[in-house]
């Protein structure tokens, strides 16, 4: 299959009064397993169904392979889409349904059930091809439905929360099978879905949108180092943020919080503007025995633990410092007991994990 690039320039798309996708400006490389991760109404499904045709954009361009597509009809975009509900025929074969899209386009029989058997062992499910829907697993079905869409061979792989139906640990597997079946075909692939789980473990870059508009766009690490404003932030992975002003005293650069009181923060910290929030995730926060120990070029804070949480791997502690909470995730170690309720604890943030966002 030819990898082939997606650009949409400028795009905008309203439903009546209410504007839905505001100057969509993105570029997919060829190849690239892609994400659109945002909440329910960010436009990330819009988005997704404008390209494959099923909407039409009131402004701007869609290009595929540098070819403008706008107004060009589904059928003839050579894109391939899975549809979050998988919608198979139920009345047939699992063969059958693979077949479908090759039947409407009028192949020679020959041709098609040679495509049908390749299409079906890429997803592994050449022994069941005479099976129907009702008698798959979730899994099962999702990967019919890949390769139905595998077998007219687009050029652009389309997936709207392809994984949202299936359980925990399906999801996992099935997460892992998407990732190897598209690094083997080297298709174009655009991956919609509201779990930043998803995202971050599947894909080559994500844009983040929220309504109708791209806060950021980078690789996974990218998005959860450097979030460019408190949406981002708060969306892909867990975080401690605090509202405040940052004061420059002399050498010495403070910040000023309603939760947290008066912090002065470490030394060689650059800000764009004093009008920010101060970020750093949970897993950056150390416990440290008193409160001389690790100060340089560490945020020093003190609290009391209110609540803690036991997820396998760490505890996550809520401390309560000043008027707010800051959460805090400390690798467990077996055997280890939790610390209590109640018990004061100092807290050392390093510098490298300071993040100042904007609202």
């Amino acid at each position: 299959m030819k990898s082939v690039g997606i650009e949409i320039k400028n795009i905008a798309l309203s439903f009546g009064s209410t504007a839905v996708l505001k100057d969509i400006t993105l570029t997919i490389e060829p190849g690239e397993f892609f994400a659109l991760l945002g909440p329910s109404g960010s436009g990330k499904s819009t988005l997704l169904r404008l390209i494959a045709g099923f909407n039409q954009h009131q402004r701007g361009e869609l290009l595929i392979d540098g070819k403008d597509v706008t107004g060009t009809q589904p059928w003839l975009r050579n894109v391939g889409m899975v549809f979050q509900n998988y919608a198979l025929w139920p009345h047939m074969t699992v063969a059958q349904n693979v077949a479908f899209g090759l039947e409407a386009r009028k192949l020679p029989p020959a041709e098609i059930r040679a495509k049908v058997a390749s299409a079906l062992e890429l997803v592994d499910m050449a022994g069941l091809a005479n099976r129907r829907p009702g008698q798959l697993s979730g899994g099962q079905q999702q990967r019919v439905a890949i390769a139905r869409t595998l077998a007219i061979e687009p050029q652009v792989l389309l997936l709207d929360e392809p994984l949202s139906n299936l359980d925990a640990k399906l999801r996992t597997q099935t997460r892992q099978e998407l990732v190897q079946l598209q690094r083997r075909l080297g298709i174009t692939t655009i991956f919609v879905t509201h779990d930043q789980e998803e995202a971050l473990t599947t894909c080559h870059r994500i844009a983040v949108m929220d309504q109708g508009v791209i806060q950021q766009v980078g690789s996974p690490m990218d998005l959860f180092d450097f979030p460019v404003n408190r949406f981002v932030a708060q969306f892909v992975g867990s975080v401690n943020l605090f509202a405040g002003r940052f004061i420059t005293e002399g050498d010495h650069l403070r910040f000023e919080s309603p939760k947290l009181g008066m912090l002065t923060l470490p030394k060689g910290l650059e800000l764009q503007s004093t009008e920010m929030d101060l970020a750093f995730r949970p897993h950056a926060v150390r416990f440290v025995e008193d409160s001389q120990s690790q100060l340089q070029d560490n945020l020093a804070l003190q609290g009391i633990i209110e609540d803690s949480e036991f997820l396998g791997e760490f505890v996550r502690y809520e401390v309560k410092v000043g008027e707010g909470l800051v959460k805090a995730d400390i690798p467990h170690s077996r055997g280890a007991a939790p610390l209590k309720i109640g018990a004061q604890i100092h807290l050392r943030i390093p510098s490298q994990e300071l993040r100042f966002v904007t609202a």
